[in-house]
């Protein structure tokens, strides 16, 4: 499948006051979409986490690393967010924890979707679809035979318990081009998403990876580096999620 041309990726998860996620998701939804993409970014995904009530969780890509300075500068210095940024500010109590990303291969990143996306509104009913974004954590960096083992051996086990490999990236360390807004640094990641047509076959997933000799196998191999525990997000994409 053809992947999206975003060699830089943001993983974005947001600690909100509570109650306040779906409003910082209509604001989102309804004025923040299109003006990132006219600013040069994509807005690739928009989800509520299934786990958190008080967390959002969303990803954006960009054409390289002076194109993001660029495409975030023009948003964050335009006026859309200008006249709306109080607003969105109001619903955050931390919007710092950010892991920038690249595709692990050529063929890794995200798929360029099969729909558009949906208008502002669309009254059209939403497919319930989960999405499962893995983090692993190492202590070294995930090198070209970890990617070249864990393309060879990974999506066919992930298949077999019913997950839809969608892309595998891991950790940027290129110096963080627009200050202004943080990222994690210092750190080792691999991360991988995976779609779901609903989120009990989400959850059957986790328990027949957990239950699959063939998984077990491969386990010891993979988990030689992790520096801790791995982190597992379940995501509902919201309604004009690309991603869903």
């Amino acid at each position: 499948m053809k992947a999206l041309r975003c060699p830089v990726v943001e993983l974005r998860q947001y600690t909100l006051r509570p109650g306040q996620r779906d409003v910082l998701i209509d604001l989102f939804d309804r004025e923040f979409v299109e003006p990132q993409e006219d600013a040069g970014m994509t807005v690739l995904g928009q989800f509520r986490d299934v786990d958190d009530p008080d967390r959002f969780v969303w990803l954006r890509g960009f054409d390289g690393m002076p194109r993001r300075a660029q495409a975030l500068e023009s948003f964050y210095g335009g006026p859309v967010w200008q006249a709306h940024r109080d607003r969105a500010n109001a619903t955050m109590i931390d919007s710092d924890d950010v892991l920038l990303l690249r595709p692990a291969s050529a063929h890794a990143g995200f798929p360029v979707p099969t729909a558009p996306r949906r208008a502002p509104g669309d009254p059209a009913d939403v497919p319930p679809s989960r999405v499962l974004a893995t983090i692993w954590y190492g202590d070294r960096p995930f090198d070209a035979a970890f990617v070249e083992f864990f393309e060879r051996r990974v999506p066919s086990v992930l298949a077999e318990a019913g997950g839809e490999l969608l892309a595998y990236l891991r950790s940027e360390h290129a110096p963080n081009t627009f200050p202004a807004l943080p990222v994690r640094t210092g750190e080792e990641v691999f991360v991988f998403f995976a779609r779901f047509t609903d989120e009990d076959r989400l959850d059957d997933h986790l328990r027949r990876l957990q239950e699959s000799g063939s998984w077990g196998e491969l386990l010891p191999t993979l988990s030689r580096g992790w520096a801790r525990a791995p982190q597992h997000l379940r995501l509902a994409p919201t309604e004009r999620s690309l991603l869903r």
